[in-house]
């Protein structure tokens, strides 16, 4: 079964992934079926408004420059999710198998998500939140050895209630960007509960003006600017930790080969840009992760709004056997609101001339399975082979900051030797989501997203288009599109002193 999010700025459905049913023994009285699946969840809207009023709430959340929370660094702009998980069973959510999730943008004043919640018995409803700014994941307050009142922001005996866990309590290698908590509905006669984070469904004026002194859930910038996975572990520091397997990002460890593509984003920020690397040829990978890279893009200092990224991926070539090719499927991720806007003609043409061509039907993603020649520059594949894969990577990543095969920068020419560009958007810092507009100003919301529905049937959209919660439009048939190769300075030139 597909899954599919609306988008609930065009009115338009946009495909997400593919769930499948799993089985199971559940209770004789309870008939749900699970669905499973794996998907990539930038922002999110998709939501649902069946549930009795005095079972619904909003949570207050906050986020922070850093783990200081001083009030005069909060974070704007910042996208919270929050996602409904499964109730306990007798309580309802509809389809009973669902749960629903929705995304606020946060103003000078955090932001508030609308759950389920429950007065009676805490853990009826329970809630998964997560953070993200521009891509980056932002991190939750920690809940384990012991849960600090003053650190999460939230105090006792309410935090108890809640049940505040986060993502990595019961394994530390788990990621530390998500937490847990039991929704429940604030009791009225108790003063410790009428503070936040929770506030009933009438309650969202309340919610939204509430002082930074107010208890709320938190979140805080940690500076990342790159992520590395392999599925067979390797340490590029200890050559003596290299594995003999088909799955190895690096299968010679004789002959390090490092290969990046050069990624423009045309965006207010910086952002993750994730490269996924599959099995792409070869009959004992095909399909199979070899690993994920992660990298923050870096800011043009002589163009407006432009940022590159120089993204690792999996070289094709000989696997560890050296008995046959494979070529890796390679597909480029921005982790934001982002749609990709132009491939490198020379990039496009050899990929073309050089069969299989993976499908790029999807406008957030760049896929290509890589080639097997060390290409260059004028095609934005940056390839370096060394018997030490640390200096390898150096030199690819110097070249491709510069824009030239045998150059070396440190300084980001976002516009010079790109394979890629991707347009990204932020939704406005503070903007309502459609379910509290739905909340303040039902008619008028609900005539918006007919509006935008009918416009949407007029283009004639595919089902893939992607439109952006900033209510940017996708180009029309004479829209003028940016290549890589094109330059709009908004300073002073290169080479000017």
């Amino acid at each position: 079964m597909k899954l599919w999010s609306l988008n609930p700025e065009t009115g338009l459905w946009e495909e997400e992934g593919i769930l499948r049913p799993v089985g199971g023994s559940r209770g004789k009285r309870e008939e749900r079926t699970f669905l499973v699946g794996n998907l990539e969840i930038r922002e999110r809207r998709l939501f649902n408004l069946d549930v009795p009023e005095d079972r619904r709430c909003f949570v207050k959340v906050r986020a922070y420059a850093n783990e200081k929370f001083n009030p005069y660094e909060q974070l704007e702009g910042v996208v919270i999710s929050l996602i409904n998980l499964e109730p306990q069973p007798g309580y309802p959510a509809n389809p009973r198998a669902w749960g629903r999730f929705d995304s606020v943008v946060t103003g000078p004043n955090g932001a508030c998500l609308p759950a389920f919640c429950d007065s009676q018995r805490p853990d009826a409803y329970s809630a998964y939140v997560t953070a993200t700014l521009g891509g980056e994941e932002l991190e939750a307050v920690a809940s384990s050895p012991k849960l600090n009142p003053n650190a999460i922001g939230v105090s006792q005996p309410y935090l108890g209630k809640l049940g505040y866990r986060r993502s990595d309590h019961d394994d530390p290698n788990l990621k530390k960007t998500a937490f847990q908590i039991n929704v429940a509905k604030p009791d009225p006669n108790n003063v410790d509960e009428t503070n936040g984070p929770i506030y009933p469904y009438r309650s969202l004026e309340e919610c939204e003006e509430a002082p930074v002194s107010a208890s709320h859930l938190r979140f805080y910038r940690v500076e990342v600017d790159k992520y590395e996975y392999n599925v067979v572990p390797f340490k590029e520091s200890d050559l003596t930790s290299w594995t003999g397997d088909y799955l190895s990002w690096w299968p010679n460890p004789q002959e390090f080969r490092a290969c990046f593509i050069k990624v423009q984003i045309e965006g207010p920020q910086e952002y993750m840009v994730r490269s996924r690397n599959l099995g792409g040829s070869h009959p004992r990978t095909r399909g199979q992760l070899y690993g994920l890279r992660d990298t923050r893009s870096v800011r043009d200092m002589l163009l407006e709004n432009t940022s590159g990224a120089c993204v690792e991926f999996k070289c094709s070539g000989m696997l560890f056997d050296q008995s046959l090719v494979d070529r890796t499927l390679v597909s480029i991720i921005p982790q934001g609101s982002c749609r990709r806007t132009a491939i490198n003609n020379l990039l496009r043409d050899y990929l073309s001339r050089h069969p299989p061509v993976a499908e790029n039907n999807h406008t957030a993603a760049f896929t290509m399975l890589a080639p097997v020649d060390p290409l260059g520059h004028n095609y934005g594949i940056y390839t370096v082979t060394d018997q030490n894969p640390r200096l390898a990577k150096e030199i690819a990543i110097g070249r491709c900051f510069d824009g030239t095969s045998d150059g070396f920068s440190r300084e980001m020419k976002a516009d010079t030797g790109t394979a890629v560009t991707f347009t990204c958007h932020e939704r406005p810092a503070g903007r309502q989501s459609f379910f509290q507009r739905l909340l303040t100003a039902p008619a008028q919301a609900l005539d918006e997203i007919r509006r935008e529905m009918g416009a949407g049937e007029m283009r004639g959209a595919p089902p893939d288009v992607m439109d952006f919660a900033s209510g940017a439009q996708a180009p029309g048939p004479t829209a003028a599109r940016r290549t890589p190769g094109s330059r709009q300075r908004t300073g002073r030139s290169r080479g000017e002193p």
